[in-house]
């Protein structure tokens, strides 16, 4: 006969309930940090691209965009056209062209604007018969070098950074020409040099008011 094993002393089986709650005890702690560490890593990932992707993106997010042959776009000319956005995705569709107007002032001579109005955004439109950019938002007008006629912008057009490279000419592209990057580090197209004030530099009577005791200013 099987000699059967004589029943855990209560020592014993307080021992084994004890090493049982603490497996269990450790079991759900493990999960719950591993839950709260995947939870914190879904938090954080978009905050760390947010903060740390444009840095990253800066060296990597322009590349030259070729919009055509150079002799296609005549002297005195302004002539609108479409470019692929070099870093879309296929998915993207239609919304990765990006229209622009070029203008030829002479041969060899290109200026490649952005299509968006540099007051909130909307596209410009340009109409040969004035040779005038006007925006349909805001009553935004401008010249045809880009610079500002009239209306709510404070600045003319933005435009991109372009060259002329084996009979094409070609623009630095990938992001739109803003304030705030590189693409229009160059000066507002047909600005003017703004001048220093002048200083007062004496205080005369004015004869005409002699009698009223009137003073005017001496500007040198």
């Amino acid at each position: 006969m099987d000699e059967k094993l004589p029943p855990p002393s209560p020592e014993e089986q307080e021992q084994r309930l004890e090493e049982e709650r603490i497996t269990r005890r450790t079991f759900l702690m493990n999960v719950g940090i591993a839950l709260n560490a995947l939870v914190t890593l879904a938090l954080a990932v978009p905050v760390v691209a947010y903060v740390v992707g444009p840095v990253l993106r800066r060296k990597d997010y322009l590349a030259w965009v070729t919009l055509g042959n150079a002799s296609d776009f005549k002297p005195g000319e302004t002539t609108l056209v479409t470019y692929r956005n070099p870093f879309s995705d296929p998915w993207d569709g239609d919304t990765a062209n990006v229209p622009a107007y070029v203008r030829c002032a002479e041969p060899g001579n290109y200026t490649v604007f952005a299509i968006n109005c540099a007051h909130l955004g909307c596209p410009v439109r340009w109409f040969s018969e004035s040779q005038l950019f006007m925006c349909p938002c805001h009553g935004g007008i401008y010249y045809a070098d880009g610079s500002r006629a009239s209306g709510p912008p404070e600045r003319g057009l933005f435009t991109y950074e372009s060259k002329v490279e084996n009979g094409k000419l070609m623009i630095n592209a990938g992001q739109l020409p803003t304030l705030r990057n590189r693409a229009s580090a160059g000066p507002c197209p047909g600005a003017a040099v703004p001048k220093t004030p002048a200083l007062v530099t004496r205080i005369e009577t004015c004869p005409s008011t002699e009698s009223r005791g009137t003073s005017a200013s001496t500007i040198g």
